[in-house]
């Protein structure tokens, strides 16, 4: 592929995402099946919960990215580095966030880590905020 070919970086970042995260949930889903108390445990909710954020955030931010690429490319107006580097840093450190955050729960309490989803949300924010601005 030659450079003038390659693919948008939110295209090629929203796809590995969507592979990713749909591991994820597959690997979620064989701990619920093998009945593993490290995720099924009362104790271990805010874990389980978290990790399902992850992997739905992921997914879904991934799909995010994916659609951008495409509606840039489809309407070249639409097209805003900043935006598309906010969604970029969104779809790292939203389901990062959330996945820190379950990794190291205590309790009811989630892991430091959950901050990065924090940052995250205000990344999409302002990259979605942009992207309305510029379509309007």
């Amino acid at each position: 592929m030659s450079a003038q070919e390659r693919l948008p970086p939110n295209l090629r970042a929203g796809l590995w995402s969507l592979c990713g995260f749909t591991t994820l949930g597959l690997l979620l889903e064989a701990l619920h099946g093998f009945k593993l108390g490290l995720y099924l445990d009362v104790e271990h909710e805010t874990r389980r919960l978290l990790w399902r954020l992850a992997h739905a955030h992921g997914a879904l931010l991934g799909l995010l990215n994916v659609v951008y690429a495409l509606a840039e490319r489809a309407f070249p107006a639409l097209a805003d580095a900043l935006a598309g580097r906010a969604l970029l840093a969104a779809l790292l450190l939203m389901p990062s966030g959330f996945l820190l955050g379950g990794a190291f729960a205590r309790g009811g309490d989630p892991g430091a880590g959950v901050v990065l989803a924090a940052a995250g949300g205000v990344a999409l924010l302002f990259g979605l905020l942009r992207l309305a601005l510029k379509a309007r």
